[in-house]
C-alpha cells in the first residue's frame, strides 16, 4: 500500500471520527433543549396563570387550584445547603486520610467502601434515615440544639426527627462518596515533587496538605463540591421519607417542609386537574433551572481558579 493510499485511509477515519463526535455533542444539545421545550410547553397554563408570582408565593392549595414555588424552592436550596456543610469536610478529611495518612493495606478497602455507599439506592437511605437516623436525631441531636442554641431561630422547635435539618443529614450522608472520591482523585494528581519540596524544607505532613495539597487541588475540589450539590438538588426519594412534606416556609430547621423533588413524588399522581398539573410540571422546569444555574456559576468558579 502506498503511502499516499494510506494517508487517504487516515484521513478518512479522522473525518468519521471528527463527524460522529460532533453528531453525538449535538445530539446531547439537542436532547436537552427538547427536555426544556417539554417542561416548558407542559408548564405553560401555569405560567400564563400565575407568571412570577408562582415563584414568589408560599400558597400551595390544590383544592382552590392555587400554587407557588416558594416553600419548595426553600425547601430544596436550604437541604441542600446543609448537606453540605455537613458533607464537605467529611469527605475532604477522607480523601487526605486516604492519600496522605492511611497505610496502604486500608487504602483499597476504605476506597472501595466509599464507593459503594454511593451506589445505594436512594430509597434505601430514605428508609435507614427514617428508621435509624430520625429516632437518633429525635432522641438525642435535636434536644441538644433547642436546649443549648434554642436561642437562636434556626433550632428553635420541637424534636420531631422529621424536617429540613434530618433531610439535610441524609442527604450528607449520600453526597460524600461522591465528594470524597472525587476529591482523592484530585488529591492523587497532585505531583510528588510539590509534596518532596514541601517536606525538604522542614514542612510538616499538615503544612504540606494546607500549603501545597489543597491550593493545587482547588479547582478540582470545587468541582467535587459542585457534583455533591447537584445530588442534593435533585434527590427526591430519601428527601421524601425524611423531610415531612408540609408546604411551610420556617425559619427552625427541625420544622417540616417541602422540595421540589418531594412534591413532585407525593403529588404527580394526584394532580386530577389541568392546572394542577401543570404547575409540578413548572416545579420541575424550576428545579432544572436551578440546577443549570449552580452548575453554569461552579464552571466560572472553575475556570478563575485555574487561570491563577
Amino acid at each position: 500500500m502506498s503511502t499516499e493510499t494510506t494517508e487517504n485511509a487516515g484521513n478518512t477515519g479522522d473525518r468519521i471520527f471528527k463527524g460522529v463526535s460532533y453528531f453525538f455533542a449535538l445530539f446531547v444539545m439537542c436532547l436537552m433543549a427538547l427536555i426544556v421545550l417539554v417542561l416548558f410547553k407542559e408548564s405553560l397554563p401555569s405560567i400564563q396563570k400565575f407568571g412570577f408570582g408562582f415563584i414568589t408565593s408560599s400558597s400551595w392549595d390544590p383544592v382552590a387550584l392555587e400554587f407557588g414555588a416558594l416553600p419548595a424552592i426553600y425547601g430544596t436550596v436550604v437541604t441542600s445547603l446543609i448537606a453540605l456543610v455537613i458533607a464537605l469536610p467529611i469527605s475532604l478529611g477522607i480523601a487526605i486520610f486516604l492519600t496522605e495518612m492511611a497505610p496502604k493495606r486500608l487504602k483499597g478497602p476504605i476506597g472501595v467502601a466509599i464507593e459503594l455507599l454511593a451506589s445505594i439506592p436512594s430509597i434505601i437511605y430514605g428508609m435507614w434515615g427514617l428508621f435509624i437516623l430520625s429516632p437518633i436525631l429525635s432522641d438525642y441531636v435535636e434536644p441538644f440544639l433547642t436546649e443549648y442554641l434554642g436561642f437562636i431561630p434556626l433550632f428553635d422547635g420541637a424534636p420531631l426527627g422529621i424536617g429540613m435539618l434530618p433531610a439535610g443529614f441524609i442527604l450528607a450522608i449520600m453526597i460524600i462518596p461522591f465528594i470524597s472520591s472525587v476529591s482523592r482523585d484530585i488529591f492523587e494528581m497532585v505531583p510528588p515533587i510539590l509534596k518532596e519540596s514541601g517536606y525538604g524544607v522542614g514542612a510538616t505532613k499538615w503544612e504540606v496538605i494546607r500549603k501545597v495539597v489543597l491550593p493545587f487541588s482547588r479547582s478540582g475540589i470545587i468541582g467535587a463540591v459542585i457534583l455533591g450539590l447537584g445530588r442534593a438538588l435533585g434527590e427526591t426519594m430519601a428527601v421524601t421519607f425524611m423531610i415531612g412534606n408540609s408546604p411551610n416556609i420556617s425559619l427552625s430547621l427541625l420544622d417540616p417542609a417541602t422540595s421540589i423533588s418531594a412534591t413532585l413524588a407525593n403529588e404527580f399522581t394526584e394532580a386530577d386537574h389541568s392546572l394542577y398539573l401543570s404547575s409540578l410540571v413548572e416545579l420541575g422546569l424550576l428545579l432544572f433551572v436551578i440546577t443549570f444555574v449552580v452548575l453554569g456559576i461552579a464552571k466560572l468558579m472553575i475556570k478563575r481558579h485555574a487561570t491563577k
